[in-house]
């Protein structure tokens, strides 16, 4: 099967089976490494860095020479026509034009989207913000298959900064996907997002756990858990009983840690940065001395800073600068590809861990914004390219989440565009909690934000406007 021309956004642009045999490229590639340099030959990746970054940019840049292709760069938008006023969109077109395939790392969250929806061309997210940053956790997942050759029935630790570290959100995401367990142990203040945590409970079919339901054995033992999902790999009887599930899993050990610096530049303002600094949680010697940590791999996307002890590098469990040497073949497997010069055969899907779900979308160029300001559909609000759009995810309460960024938002207001058929006296807003919500059909939704900007496009509140 071929994935030519395709775009990797989101870790959820991968099926589990193109994983797989992404990864089958990969072990390929990895063992014949200095044979591949005609599989692109001819072909031109560009690499635009907006955000710093050593490992994933040269990662790409030294796969694509591997592959016998050729890279264009640009590192800083102060150096780019972005500083000047011109839209993702306009650049995504010119660039699209030069190259063949377009790899970006950018601060804005669902740029890459854009980006992708403009360039006519092959688009890789290398890091969008806070969002995802799906190669890394290809990389992740690959490492952790080359160790312990499943995914299914793990108990993985996300450890640190869970809301702006971005490879823990990609992450969470494909390993309830193949049927992990995941522990979360957040630096204070920093748990993961809460759009983050209702996509893992409606899409996958595991369960959450959070901290005001869980025992002590989870609160206080081996580290303090913030909360867990529960894989329903897990045996049937144990599935009956979650709080005694809940105590198995934890005493038969983690089969990885994965850790996250603070996300410094993401915090605001400097003091706050200190404060969390001084109590963030860090993995060391002493800690890996526990029983249940004997055959734990300790995992980083890296760059380190004070999270992670360095007396554990020699450590044969430490797996961290093993993931940065596999991003090389993992990424060379995924531009081969996307430009079509591999094809691979995709195995039988599992997905008995997935709940696929068709989310209706709300497009309207007014009524409500992203809430997320870091957001692409909050940056460009000049520009006509990027409207909100929304899927909407749950009608009690009325939530939406943006295709952008995925940040989700829980209206107030609504209306509908088929029942006042034109008469100003029939043009009436309610209340989004109301039981009219179910009675509008998706396309003739109407959201509105506040009282005042409905009332300003002609509506007047209804008998179930509270």
């Amino acid at each position: 099967m071929s994935l030519a021309n395709r775009s990797l956004v989101t870790i959820d642009d991968l099926s589990n089976g193109e994983i797989e045999a992404l990864f089958s490229l990969a072990d390929e590639m990895a063992e014949l490494i200095n044979d591949q340099s005609k599989v692109c030959q001819g072909k031109i990746m560009a690499s635009l860095f907006f955000e710093p970054s050593t490992r994933t940019r040269l990662s790409f840049e030294t796969a694509m020479h591997r592959l016998g292709g050729h890279v264009i760069s640009a590192v800083d938008i102060g150096a780019t026509s972005l500083a000047k006023g011109e839209s993702i969109a306009d650049m995504a077109r010119v660039v699209g034009s030069y190259a063949d395939i377009i790899v970006i790392r950018h601060p804005w969250e669902g740029a890459a989207r854009v980006v992708a929806d403009y360039a006519g061309i092959p688009v890789i997210n290398a890091g969008d913000g806070g969002h995802e940053h799906p190669t890394q956790t290809l990389c992740d997942l690959y490492t952790i298959k080359k160790e312990r050759q499943t995914i299914k029935g793990l108990k993985i630790a996300l450890w640190g900064d869970l809301k702006y570290g971005r490879t823990v959100h990609s992450l969470a995401y494909v390993l309830a996907r193949f049927g992990a367990t995941i522990l979360f142990h957040p630096a204070s203040g920093l748990g993961m997002p809460e759009h983050v945590l209702r996509k893992l409970t409606t899409e996958y079919k595991g369960e959450l756990k959070r901290y005001e339901a869980l025992d002590q054995v989870a609160k206080g033992g081996l580290f303090p858990i913030d909360a867990i999902y529960i894989t329903p790999s897990i045996p049937h009887q144990l599935a009956m009983m979650p709080d005694i599930s809940i105590q198995v899993e934890l005493k038969t050990g983690v089969d990885a840690l994965y850790v996250t610096r603070l996300q410094e530049e993401r915090h605001t303002p400097a003091v706050e940065r200190q404060g969390v600094k001084k109590d963030y949680p860090v993995v060391d010697k002493k800690l890996l001395k526990e029983k249940e940590f004997k055959r734990t791999l300790v995992m980083h996307p890296l760059p380190r800073v004070d999270e992670l002890a360095y007396e554990l590098d020699a450590d044969p469990r430490s797996m961290y600068f093993k993931q940065a040497a596999r991003g090389v073949p993992v990424r060379m497997a995924l531009i081969a590809l996307l430009l079509g010069a591999k094809e691979v055969t995709i195995p039988k899907e599992d997905d008995s861990f997935v709940q696929k779900v068709d989310y209706p979308i709300y497009r309207r160029d007014s009524g409500v914004r992203c809430p997320n300001p870091l957001c692409v559909s909050n940056q460009e609000t000049e520009v006509r390219y990027i409207n909100p759009e929304f899927k909407i995810v749950s009608l009690k309460p009325l939530t939406l989440r943006c295709i952008y960024c995925e940040h989700e938002l829980q209206p107030q207001y609504i209306a509908s565009s088929d029942w006042h058929q034109g008469m100003l006296e029939n043009k009436k807003y309610h209340s989004a909690d109301s039981w009219l919500v179910r009675r509008i059909k998706p396309g003739n939704l109407i959201i509105f934000d506040t009282k005042n900007e409905a009332e300003t496009r002609g509506f007047k509140p209804s008998s179930y406007v509270r």
